[in-house]
């Protein structure tokens, strides 16, 4: 039986779940049963999973009806099977071999230097399963942090552990030569306008703040020196996307002869002030500075994000930041660990039409790094120009205001809510009205993007 493999849909959280507990039927009886029956799949955490591309869905042939599933998780800088599963009616068909393949050349492409699980020496489809698709069982004196903290957590749940096993899969480079990178989407803590350039741009006060989840691309070196976009992005024409410039940008300047494929996995939101075309194209220009062996250091490609847009440079340094000027005078800020529900109430906000709105307030005096730390600046400017036009916006503030200080991020329209743990933050994701649309996400103190350019430069992905 052939099967599609497709990124899935927060709306598919229930159904995955579904698809486990059916799947963990076949254990009644074995001695995980319990173990299994008494920690089912949490639905929201499988959905903000979901929602940062890390889990996938097998659907059958005929009507596209989901059959199975993978979704993986990072810890200690290698990549784990944090749950696979197949309908038991769909079993021996090669559903469970695609997904598991499906994610190893995932993990191969972002430059993971490896595969993990843990699974059941004397359960067929498990250890003996994966021994057939290149997986070893790992020493317990070669367990990461992570491997040894699920091995007490399993044993204190009750696991057999004398039928547990921990496996790993050593990866190879992806032989169709793409590599996988994310672009983070970032918040505005605050946002305070202090002026008026004679070139009519504003002076801006603002604190970037870079997060775990954003669109991710996918690239390969094309040896012509054509730059091709594949994914058509909705009321972009490819000569104008800022993807395609950046790398029009980085063979101008850098001499570059190679070309670049270009795929991207859009999930922020258009329009919405988190800065994803600026994300996409510093993404750009980092990994494409490293794939073409360009060697322009940190400071030359934050000069020619600047070139593109004022909130490229804070995603090319790849650092949360207070920034001052049009955004583009960057101050590395150490923040605490946050955790976030965005919501987007899928209403776009032109930015030119907020910035001559006569009743934004231009020219406030200055706030200092000390004064945002303190709590004593937190706003931002657009807000109550984007509540008075923008009614969409101004219900989901008013509806995330109800669980603490929502704020607007950049010129909107998604709004946010910050929380001290994670727990907090998909409990309140898990009740957003159909009319929003929530995401979870984690603040960094470094990007995605330069964790991944470690991997991909050190060759990691090899054994």
């Amino acid at each position: 039986m052939s099967c599609t493999i497709v990124p899935a849909r927060p709306d598919q959280a229930d159904t995955l779940c579904d698809i486990e507990r059916a799947a963990q039927e076949l254990f009644r009886g074995h001695p995980a049963w319990p173990s299994y029956a008494a920690a089912p799949m949490d639905a929201q955490a499988l959905a903000t999973a979901i929602a940062a591309g890390r889990v996938w869905v097998a659907l059958d042939e005929g009507g596209g009806r989901a059959v199975g599933f993978v979704g993986v998780e990072v810890e200690d800088g290698e990549v784990g099977i944090a749950e696979i599963d197949v309908l038991p009616g769909h079993g021996r068909r090669g559903i469970g071999a695609a997904l598991l393949e499906h994610a190893c050349a995932w993990a191969a492409e972002s430059g993971y230097p490896s595969v993990v699980l843990g699974t059941l020496s004397d359960v067929p489809w498990n250890a003996p399963f994966y021994s057939r698709h290149g997986f070893s069982v790992i020493d317990p004196e070669h367990y990461t942090p992570a491997l040894a903290a699920h091995q007490a957590s399993d044993h204190q749940r009750g696991f057999p552990m004398h039928l547990r096993v921990y496996m790993r899969r050593r990866l190879q480079p992806s032989p169709g030569g793409w590599t996988r990178w994310p672009a983070p989407a970032k918040l505005n803590l605050f946002l305070r306008i202090t002026g008026r350039r004679a070139d009519g741009y504003h002076e801006l006060q603002t604190v970037f703040r870079l997060l775990d989840w954003g669109d991710e691309l996918r690239l390969r070196v094309r040896e012509d020196g054509a730059i091709r976009r594949l994914t058509a992005v909705s009321g972009v024409p490819e000569q104008e996307d800022l993807v395609v410039r950046a790398a029009r940008l980085l063979q101008e300047c850098s001499g570059s002869a190679p070309g670049a494929e270009i795929e991207l996995e859009k999930r922020i939101p258009m329009g919405g002030g988190l800065g994803g075309g600026s994300s996409d194209a510093a993404t750009v220009l980092v990994a494409l500075n490293h794939l073409w062996r360009c060697g322009l250091d940190e400071d030359a490609l934050a000069e020619l994000g600047r070139r593109l847009g004022a909130d490229v440079p804070v995603f090319v340094r790849g650092r949360s930041a207070w920034a001052e000027g049009v955004g583009e005078q960057l101050t590395p800020l150490a923040l605490p660990r946050r955790h976030y529900v965005v919501l987007d109430p899928h209403e776009q906000v032109p930015t030119a039409a907020l910035f001559q709105a006569p009743e934004l307030t231009r020219n406030a005096p200055p706030a200092t790094i000390s004064s945002f730390v303190s709590g004593e600046s937190v706003e931002n400017a657009f807000t109550p120009v984007v509540r008075e036009h923008h009614p969409r916006v101004a219900a989901a503030l008013d509806w995330l205001g109800r669980h603490g200080a929502a704020r607007l991020s950049g010129s909107g329209g998604c709004v946010f809510l910050e929380l001290r743990t994670l727990e907090q933050a998909q409990a309140i994701a898990g009740r957003c009205p159909p009319a929003f649309t929530a995401h979870v996400a984690t603040g960094v103190e470094i990007s995605p993007l330069l964790k991944t350019l470690r991997r991909q430069d050190g060759g990691s992905n090899r054994p």
